[in-house]
């Protein structure tokens, strides 16, 4: 339990050491994320006050249709069963057919035409331009001729009182004109007309441009969008437009509005007219037939003295008398045939026909009423379409065909009538010879009077449906109710400015963040001691941090000195027993050159002498000295001899290579001597093992500054003299690959008491995670800054919690 609660205590460890490496190690380029951040800000604030805003408009109608308001109560069965699953689809398919219908083109172009859409007018600012209606202009420009083809771009500015200046887009040529005047610019000729109810400003510029009215068409359409309801059963159809100008946009949608109602109510005016003009001409044909009936029966009563025969007939004509209304009124049907007849013979094809006249078949009326159908869908055609469309000439068979059917139904209607009238008539003259004794007089007049009757029955009849065609024209209700006029809010849609600026934020935030993340994951140099003890697996003794000064003086307080003296304490720890009170033989080395063996070897010389130790610093590497160089003492090797001399002639004494004390430092020197062209050979002699022996009986501590072991095998010849190898590896320098060098060379053995020493430091980066050299020496030591000292108190407070 115990191994499994410090095993648990030192994941959580390192998970925050993790996490405040993470941190720390972006944390010390805070000032990038705060320029970045100021700076997207700062963009985002220069566009949300020059970006051109859009700003979306709104409209909500509520159509009707009459169809399913004359279908009474199967409306609302219908709309039963819509609810409960079972249909409904008869009033979305109309809401759709009239959507189709409010998003034609032959709509739009009223509108574009009503309020010169292909016309744009926009005043100029110093960085953008802001569009402006045409009630808003102090002018206006109005091209002649066909302006379906017409693309203009020009700029205006007032030149002074009455005149003009025009310049051409993009070609630049200059023009002057004067208001009320044609002027040609390029291939078209355009009026500018003063709007005296707005004033010219003298410096303004005003920029015009002038599309073909098919673009202005397609454009303004792309802006709209007209959806149903979301309830299935809903008449209720919304308009949406985003636009530059919401006035613009409430303009446009309130107008495509009113021609839609206006469109639907014209068609049905079409049909009412056409069912009164067929009846106000037959009522002047009938009205003389009805006049000469009455003069015959006022001849013939004045010619006989008769007065009133209506009662003398008494109970034996009653029979007569129905038969006589049945004959009336197959008569009547037959007339009505005939002047339907006479209709379809006299009008020209493609007129609309009357419908309801008094017919009593009622297939005669739907074939009416489908004919006018294809009269009207043909006619709407036409609009946008010639008569060689495929689909026109389609529609014109089904026209013919229609027709064709009405006159088959109305002879087939005269003949099934004309039989029926037979046998009544036959009836009639049965019951006529059993009348026989009625006066001659008698029977004169009822034929007279049978005759007005027919006539008149028919008049009144055509009076009436005058009249209810008349009333149905002057109480046609609108095809529509607005429920929301068009209405722009005046908050703009795009851009938002919440959303502008919370992204600049996170864009801000990210851009440093991702260069870092891409720096930081293409870097392969180590960073940290982390770094190594992952690979290599050896002791980290020190690290080293970075320092304007290359050597340690006396008395010195600086997080350099202090990183050395930890060294120093820590390498006593890798010794063992038997050496505690011997010489000790440190060797440093590195895995290429250039990553401060040579550096660290003169400072830990320095420091280990400050504790009156007797130190002798050697220069092994012969092919790169820089001890004497470190030292500020490379005057020396042109007055003394060093290891490469002993190594020819070892009969030379040890001791007159030793360069004692020198300078100010309280430590022996042997320095490398010259650039020997056989290095390898000479230490394979066995002689520099004397100078270790020497050193070993005069000095307590020999520290040995050796050549880099990834580059030549001048380390590994002599390693075996070694008590401790300090391997030393420098951050920010080193790729981590070479880290396989120190790895092999610690697991088979070939350095003896291998340890790492990390160099050239720097603890605010955040790489590391030590707390900085220098306690108690203030300003002299490590410094902490910005979010690193920000990390480290919050730690502080919570590990003192």
């Amino acid at each position: 339990m115990e191994q499994q609660h410090s095993k648990q205590i030192k994941e959580e460890k390192e998970e925050e050491i993790n996490l405040r490496q993470l941190f720390e190690q972006y944390a010390y380029y805070w000032k990038w994320f705060i320029l970045s951040v100021v700076l997207i800000l700062g963009l985002a604030v220069v566009y949300l006050r020059y970006a051109q805003k859009t700003y979306s408009t709104t409209a909500k109608v509520l159509l009707k249709d009459e169809r399913s308001a004359s279908a009474g109560e199967l409306a609302g069965i219908a709309e039963l069963s819509s609810s409960m699953g079972f249909g409904g689809g008869a009033r979305s398919s109309f809401v759709t057919d009239q959507i189709e219908v409010l998003k034609s083109r032959r709509l739009m172009r009223k509108v574009v035409d009503q309020h010169h859409l292909n016309i744009n007018y926009a005043v100029r600012g110093k960085i953008r331009s802001t569009e402006l209606l045409e009630s808003d202009m102090p002018f206006v420009v109005s091209p002649q001729g066909g302006q379906d083809t017409t693309r203009l771009r020009i700029l205006v500015r007032l030149k002074d009182g009455k005149n003009l200046q025009i310049t051409n887009l993009p070609k630049g040529d200059k023009f002057s004109a004067e208001f009320d005047k044609s002027i040609k610019i390029g291939n078209d000729q355009i009026i500018f007309r003063r709007n005296q109810s707005n004033l010219i400003e003298k410096d303004a510029e005003y920029e015009i441009t002038i599309i073909p009215k098919d673009w202005a068409i397609d454009a303004t359409l792309g802006t709209i969008g007209i959806q149903p309801n979301k309830e299935a059963q809903s008449y209720i159809v919304n308009f949406a437009m985003v636009s530059r100008l919401s006035k613009k946009a409430e303009l446009i949608l309130n107008s495509l509005i009113d021609i839609y109602n206006a469109d639907l109510t014209n068609d049905k005016m079409r049909m009412t007219r056409a069912t009164s003009d067929f009846i106000n001409k037959r009522l002047m044909l009938i009205s003389k037939d009805l006049s000469g009936a009455d003069e015959q029966v006022s001849d013939f009563k004045s010619a006989n003295s008769m007065v009133d025969m209506a009662t003398e007939a008494g109970v034996f004509l009653q029979n007569a008398s129905e038969n006589d209304k049945k004959v009336l009124e197959y008569r009547t049907q037959l007339q009505l045939v005939d002047h339907m007849n006479d209709f379809l013979k006299g009008e020209k094809q493609g007129k609309l026909l009357p419908s309801n006249i008094g017919l009593q078949d009622a297939s005669i009326g739907t074939a009416i009423a489908a004919y006018n159908t294809l009269i009207l869908e043909r006619d709407d055609l036409l609009k946008s379409a010639s008569e060689l469309n495929p689909t026109v000439i389609a529609l014109n068979e089904n026209i013919d065909e229609s027709r064709n059917n009405i006159r088959r139904s109305l002879e087939n209607y005269q003949q099934v009538t004309k039989l029926a009238l037979n046998s009544i008539e036959s009836k009639s003259r049965e019951i006529k010879g059993r009348i026989s004794s009625i006066p001659n007089q008698e029977q004169g007049f009822k034929k007279i009077s049978r005759q007005q009757q027919i006539v008149e029955s028919l008049y009144l009849l055509l009076l009436q449906k005058r009249e209810e065609s008349e009333v149905r024209a002057a109480a046609t209700p609108d095809n529509l109710k607005i429920i929301d006029a068009a209405y722009g809010n005046g908050v703009p849609v795009s851009p938002r400015s919440s959303i502008v600026l919370l992204g600049a934020l996170i864009l801000g935030i990210l851009i440093p963040f991702i260069t870092l993340y891409l720096k930081f994951l293409l870097d392969n140099k180590i960073h940290s001691r982390k770094d190594i003890e992952d690979v290599v697996k050896i002791p980290v003794l020190g690290e080293i941090p970075s320092a304007e000064d290359t050597i340690v003086h006396q008395n010195d307080r600086s997080s350099l000195a202090e990183a050395f003296r930890i060294l120093r304490t820590n390498m006593n720890f890798m010794f063992g027993s038997d050496k505690k009170d011997s010489s000790k033989v440190v060797f440093v080395t590195s895995t290429i050159s250039g990553e401060g063996k040579s550096f660290v070897t003169t400072n830990l010389a320095q420091i280990l002498s400050m504790s009156d130790k007797r130190v002798l610093l050697i220069g092994a590497d012969i092919r790169s000295p820089k001890v004497l160089d470190y030292l500020g003492l490379s005057h020396l090797q042109h007055t003394n001899v060093g290891i490469t001399q002993f190594l020819i002639n070892p009969e030379m004494d040890v001791d007159n290579i030793i360069i004692k004390k020198p300078g100010n430092y309280d430590f022996d020197v042997v320095y490398s001597g010259y650039i020997a062209p056989n290095p390898a050979e000479l230490l394979m002699n066995g002689h520099f093992d004397d100078v270790i022996k020497y050193a070993r009986d005069h000095y307590d501590y020999i520290l040995v500054d050796t050549a880099p072991v990834s580059l030549v095998t001048d380390t590994l010849l002599i390693a075996h003299n070694a008590d401790l190898t300090l391997y030393v590896s420098r951050v920010n320098y080193l790729d981590k690959r070479l880290l396989q060098v120190p790895r092999e060379l610690y697991v088979e053995g070939k350095l003896k008491n291998l340890a790492s020493v990390v160099n050239d430091v720097d603890f605010a980066r955040g790489y590391g995670y030590g707390y900085g050299y220098g306690y108690g020496y203030g300003d002299k030591g490590q410094k902490k800054t910005g979010l690193s000292k920000l990390w480290y108190d919050l730690q502080s407070k919570f590990k003192k919690k």
